[in-house]
């Protein structure tokens, strides 16, 4: 979520100047200057390389080396550099494939995860591997965080490399620019649990305070909040009004049927958080595309 540098008014960090900075940290030099420049104490890592499905399927090794490059360049750097804490960012599609439901943080390594996006995945793991790796070497506080699908204003809404959501939400906006039925690809039966990217950010600040663990934490809605992708294509029309067919292709791919994942941890930590109704998420989401469409990444 892009902000301005300032002063962070949450209660439970004590961060007070922060900076949001874009570089891909790919380069092992451009990292270093990053980090000799801003000299930070605490680091939120959320470079990565990353795409949707069908992107996944294409470009695996490309996902594996570009996110494998990024995390050690940041992960080594900042122990060079004493920070005091690093967050980072997995995914539920780090977890095996063939597993049981719900999956939780102790699951991780049980098996290989799903064939379609093995080289994001594997990559992802390993920052866990990293972690465990500095803290038990170096007693450093480096731990990540597991967020479900997450959506939100300023995504990437590209159709042919975004995440589900914001596929749907650009595609819901040609269709009815263009008074056409809208094509879902697949059958719309996987399912998912969507965590709307405010919340995701409310959340973080807390683990970057509170949460001593090195360890991962699932951040997601519970499993009683999962939604079909069909249920999330019709919810994306109501909050655009689009009154026409919904058509599924079904000579594409589901990818992955499930990834179900227990919030009990986070639950644990923080009995009394509110997540955003979905489809207050969903409308609030799409709202934001069609007032910045000219500048939304696309």
């Amino acid at each position: 979520i892009p902000l301005p540098h300032g002063t962070c008014s949450c209660h439970c960090c004590a961060v007070r100047l922060y900076f949001f900075f874009p570089l891909p940290c790919r380069n092992a030099a451009e990292t270093r200057a990053l980090y000799e420049r801003y000299k930070p104490t605490h680091v939120i890592h959320l470079a990565a390389l990353v795409g949707g499905l069908f992107k996944n399927i294409k470009y695996n090794l490309d996902f594996w080396r570009r996110n494998v490059h990024i995390n050690d360049n940041v992960l080594h750097t900042a122990y060079e550099f004493g920070v005091q804490k690093v967050v980072s960012c997995l995914s539920t599609c780090i977890f095996p494939d063939k597993t049981t439901y719900p999956i939780d943080e102790t699951m991780i390594h049980n098996g290989p995860p799903h064939s379609s996006n093995f080289g994001y995945s594997y990559a992802k793991r390993m920052i866990d591997v990293q972690n465990r790796g500095y803290f038990e070497q170096h007693g450093c506080r480096f731990t990540a965080v597991i967020p479900t699908n997450v959506f939100g204003p300023h995504d990437n809404y590209n159709i042919e490399d975004g995440h589900v959501l914001p596929g749907l939400i650009h595609k819901v906006y040609l269709a009815k620019k263009n008074g056409t039925a809208l094509t879902v690809w697949g059958t719309g039966k996987p399912r998912r649990q969507f965590i709307y990217s405010l919340d995701l950010a409310r959340l973080f600040l807390w683990v970057l305070r509170e949460y001593d663990e090195v360890e991962p934490i699932i951040l997601s809605v519970g499993e009683e909040d999962e939604v079909s992708i069909r249920e999330a294509a019709e919810s994306v029309a109501e909050a655009m009004d689009f009154k026409r067919e919904l058509i599924f292709d079904v000579t594409k791919s589901d990818g992955q049927f499930k990834k179900t994942a227990s919030n009990g941890k986070l639950r644990r930590h923080l009995p009394d958080f509110k997540f955003t109704p979905f489809k207050q998420a969903v409308k609030e989401t799409c709202d934001w595309f069609c007032a910045n469409y000219a500048i939304a990444r696309k």
